[in-house]
């Protein structure tokens, strides 16, 4: 899975296209099983997916630590590598699957 991320996330438009394909795919689920409306679909997909993004860009960042790279003005924290293409990725599957969630369990509370 790794090396197939990767090989996906070196450019921008491979990128944006398998995260709209994930991305429709998801919304097709939630309008065909849970009979939602294409447009309530894709709001809500994108609320969950624009807050698992705050909680999945710090994973795995190490600040730069090469003297010869730091600019000046930069913040000492700054990812070295911030790997953000991977991250649209790994934001868009772990969205699809709270998502999911959120649609089986808003039928039990009366939703």
């Amino acid at each position: 899975m790794n090396a197939f991320l990767k090989a996906v996330a070196r450019s921008t438009p491979r990128t944006l296209g398998v995260v709209l394909v994930l991305v429709a795919a998801f919304v097709a689920v939630a309008v065909l099983q849970f009979r939602l409306t294409v447009f309530g679909a894709s709001a809500l997909y994108f609320v969950v997916w624009w807050t698992l993004l705050f909680a999945i860009l710090p994973i795995r960042n190490q600040a730069e630590t090469d003297p010869a790279r730091v600019v000046p003005g930069q913040d000492p924290g700054a990812p070295a590598a911030p790997r953000l293409r991977e991250k649209a990725i790994w934001t868009t599957l772990a969205a699809g699957a709270a998502f999911l969630v959120a649609l089986a369990a808003f039928p039990l509370t009366g939703l």
